[in-house]
Formats: structure tokens, sequence, C-alpha cells
């Protein structure tokens, strides 16, 4: 794993799946919002490992991607060099902010904390802001006319059941990565 990439998961994930919540626990930890770990006699418990591991494996796998085919990191001081449409982004647009929320939601079960689902609601509204007025014109910019039907074909957060197969002139882009 590159230096770049060390950053960005401290960073950009460190921030939002470890700090944030670490602060909530923290600062409700005396409130009536106070959290109560679950433990393995608690079903709850073993959905929000269940949870946690689906979405950790989906983060890896869209990072992934980002780093070999897009040549970049999901960190928008290190972008892709190269559009990214195979495996989990022919379904949705953003697969790497749906695992931060499907960890978030795992947190939320584990500490049963309505504190962190808060944060979790709280993340997802300011990327359904950022991403549009920021993320996609940037997108825009950098890949023009290709990332305009990507964007027409596949949605942004909720996914495609059927994988969008692309059109001749985006697969032979697609197909050069």
């Amino acid at each position: 794993m590159n230096r770049g990439m060390i950053k960005t998961i401290i960073i950009l994930p460190g921030t939002v799946l470890v700090f944030v919540p670490a602060m909530i626990l923290l600062i409700m930890k005396d409130s009536n919002f106070h959290h109560d770990i679950t433990t393995p006699d608690q079903i709850r418990f073993w959905l929000a490992l269940f949870v946690a591991a689906f979405g950790l494996v989906f983060s890896v796998w869209t990072s992934t991607l980002f780093r070999k085919v897009g040549e970049g990191t999901p960190a928008p001081w290190d972008p892709p060099k190269k559009m990214v449409i195979r495996g989990p982004y022919r379904h949705v647009r953003n697969p790497m902010i749906t695992s931060v929320l499907i960890i978030l939601f795992a947190e939320a079960i584990f500490f049963q904390s309505w504190p962190i689902a808060l944060w979790m609601l709280i993340f997802f509204v300011g990327n359904t802001i950022y991403f549009p007025l920021v993320e996609e014109r940037g997108l825009v910019k950098r890949f023009g006319e290709d990332y305009l039907k990507y964007k027409a074909h596949v949605p942004r957060w909720i996914p495609r059941l059927k994988a969008w197969k692309q059109t001749n002139d985006v697969t032979a882009q697609v197909d050069r990565l």
C-alpha cells in the first residue's frame, strides 16, 4: 500500500468511522443517550459484526478499484486519473460512501447508539449536498461526456439491480484502462 493511500485511509474513513463516533460516545457517556455495547449472547452483536464485515469488504473492494483501475485514491487531493466503471460502480456511482454508511450503521447497532445513527444521517445529508455541488462538477470537468453518460445511467445512491452495460464509446475508454 502506498503512502498516499495510507494518508487517505487515516484522514477520511478514520475521521468518519473512528474519531467522530469515539467523540460521540465520549460526549454522550453520562447522558440519556449513553451507549451500551452489545455482547455475543445478543443477536445485535452478530448482526453488527456481519454488517460491519460486509461494509469493510465493500470498502476495500471499491478503494482497490480506485487505486488499481483509476490510478488514484478516494481522496480529493489525489483523485483517480481514469474513470472507474467496474464492479459496484456499474450499479451505483458512490459505493464508497455506501460502504461507510453501512459501517456506521453497524457501529450504531453495536454500541446501541442513537447519536451514532444520527451522525450516519448527518454524514449522508452532507454527502447528498457535496456530491452534486462539488464532486460531480469536478468529474464532468475531468471526464466530460463519458461521465455525463455514466451519470445518466447509474444512480447516485440507490443501486441498480442490473449492472449498467456501457455503450461502445464508454466501453472503449474503460477497456483501455
